[in-house]
Order: structure tokens, then sequence, then C-alpha cells
């Protein structure tokens, strides 16, 4: 019986030792199959460089960021999207409410970016369903963009 009982106890400290390293190492691991199906970083810059070109020839929108620092925002852009889709980076910047708060962007503005992002992704060559993927994390922030 003695025996049992240290052989039981023996178990259950390796276990307390074992456990918490397993959900230590679950919490860390993130999952990056969207980041992968973008390109990874490569992939993640060209979109948003595309993106930027798409932005510049509409007329639509340009207008909203004739006082962004483009620099700024592509770094943030790439950032952002890297962190969304479960790439290595942390997203360093203000919350949507707050960068997009006062600018008093219109659904159709929202939607003519949308339609920038899917032209730039198409351009990179982004697999249709990574695209929808991206787009649905992205749809979590529409109304902390328009209307404010």
């Amino acid at each position: 019986m003695n025996r049992w009982v240290a052989s039981v106890a023996a178990s259950m400290v390796a276990l307390s030792l074992i456990a918490p390293a397993q959900i230590l190492a679950d919490e860390s691991e993130r999952d990056d199959r969207l980041f992968q199906q973008l390109g990874g970083m490569g992939g993640i810059d060209l979109i948003v460089e595309e993106l930027l070109v798409e932005i510049s020839r509409d007329l639509r929108i340009v207008e909203q960021f004739a006082e962004t620092n483009v620099e700024r925002f592509r770094r943030l852009l790439v950032e952002q999207i890297c962190d969304i889709s479960g790439g290595p980076c942390e997203y360093s910047g203000d919350s949507m409410e707050l960068v997009h708060g006062g600018m008093e962007i219109t659904e159709a503005e929202f939607n003519a970016l949308v339609e920038n992002l899917i032209t730039a992704m198409d351009t990179a060559r982004v697999p249709l369903a990574a695209q929808n993927r991206l787009l649905r994390k992205l749809a979590e922030m529409r109304s902390d963009i328009i209307h404010q």
C-alpha cells in the first residue's frame, strides 16, 4: 500500500510540474495559419504597399488620408495585420475608435477601402479563403471606424 501511495504521489508531483508547462505552451502558441496564407511578413508588406497604391488612386477616399503620416500608417497596418492573422507581431497603435474618432468616415468610404484591400490582396495573389478570413477579422473593427 505504501508503494502505491508513493507511486500516486510521485505521479501527481510529476503532473503538477508538467501541466503548468503545457498550459504555458498552449497559451503562447498562436494559430499562424492565416499569417502563413497571407505570405508571412513579405506577403503582408506587399499587401499593404499595394493597398497604399490603391488608396492613392481612389478619389473616393484619398482625401481622408491627406494628413496621414504614410510611413507610420504603413508600419502600423503591417503590424496590425500581422497580429490579427496570428503572426509574430503585437499591434502597438491606438484603438480603432481613438484613431478614427471625429473623422466622420462614411460606410461608403469604409467600403471603398475594403474594395482597395481586396484588390491589393488579389494583386498579391492571396488565396480567396485567406482573404475572407482576414476580412472577417477586420470587419470586427467596423463599428469603431464608421460614423465616429
